[in-house]
């Protein structure tokens, strides 16, 4: 396939996606994450969508991103790949930890809100446990994150 990947189109495959877990700093210094609300599937969520046909998945991460939430971003490390079923496929997503560089959001078709929050109100608005499973990735690498409370999974 010479460096292209399978967009899941044809059937061949899982359909493929990126995102990023979008974060920054607040005026106070304390971490941030941006969750999209997708009036569709009325679910809050990081910013993620399929890959184009040809389309690395990092430059899709990126894209995805920037018509989510109006934001640039700087990406960083590149967190655990999902898979799970949707619409009885399986899918595949890459994601990567991205600092917010500059933007605004307008809403959309797709994505109507995007949600600021503290660590510990993002996992409580996230409404994919696989999401919470991102943003504890990103907390584990990130500078000066707080500690990851205990779930319930934990024990």
């Amino acid at each position: 396939m010479s460096g292209s990947v399978d967009d899941g189109r044809a059937g061949t495959g899982p359909v493929l996606a990126a995102g990023c877990v979008l974060w920054r700093r607040s005026p106070s210094g304390g971490l941030e994450f941006c969750l999209v609300h997708r009036p569709r599937y009325d679910d809050w969520s990081h910013p993620k969508g399929k890959l184009k046909r040809g389309e690395q998945a990092l430059d899709a991460a990126l894209r995805e991103v920037l018509e989510e939430t109006g934001r640039h971003c700087a990406p960083g490390a590149p967190l655990p790949v999902v898979r799970y079923r949707a619409n009885g496929r399986p899918k595949e997503v890459s994601y990567w930890a991205a600092e917010a560089t500059g933007g605004s959001f307008v809403p959309n078709a797709e994505v109507d809100r995007v949600s600021w929050l503290a660590p510990a109100a993002a996992r409580a608005r996230l409404t994919q446990d696989r999401d919470r499973d991102l943003l504890d990735a990103v907390l584990a690498i990130l500078p000066d994150a707080p500690p990851r409370p205990a779930t319930q999974r934990d024990a």
